[in-house]
């Protein structure tokens, strides 16, 4: 495997996913705004929050990057075909775990049971984070899939 294309790559499929949802974001087709939502562990500042989070996806999808290309390693190679199931891995995690779980620890997020006297400025996900839109978890689905292909590809030329 090779490990400083990890790196890159990694990073490039991590930056074009996040553009891709950002993408969605504003043309209306989701409400979910990641880079905020992680940058509001931070700080409470929107526009900071979605700086500092923007580099907390980077540095997230590179954990995420570094999982495939070990899981490459050990099937002994890389596809995009595998890359995109392991994409469709990720993204169930994401939208059946994660993301529901996440008002319990976002300091900033509403819970499901929070009433009006909520001082929260995130409204909570739901599951497959469908509080977002009813298109959020299609436009997520998408975006990990090429992800991973994206990786698989790039990870399978090297």
């Amino acid at each position: 495997m090779d490990w400083a294309g990890w790196a890159l790559f990694g990073l490039v499929a991590t930056a074009a996913l996040t553009a891709a949802m950002i993408s969605a974001q504003l043309a209306g087709l989701t409400r979910l705004d990641l880079p905020l939502v992680l940058g509001a562990f931070v700080t409470d500042d929107p526009d900071r929050a979605r700086v500092v989070g923007f580099f907390l996806h980077l540095c997230t999808g590179q954990g995420f990057a570094l999982g495939y290309a070990a899981t490459f390693a050990l099937l002994h190679r890389a596809t995009w075909w595998i890359g995109a199931l392991l994409g469709i891995v990720h993204v169930g995690i994401a939208l059946t775990v994660i993301l529901p779980l996440l008002p319990g620890v976002h300091p900033r997020m509403a819970s499901q049971r929070a009433g009006p006297a909520s001082t929260a400025v995130l409204e909570p996900p739901g599951l497959f984070a469908v509080n977002y839109g009813i298109q959020t978890p299609l436009v997520t689905v998408v975006v990990h899939v090429i992800y991973g292909a994206f990786l698989g590809l790039l990870l399978q030329a090297r």
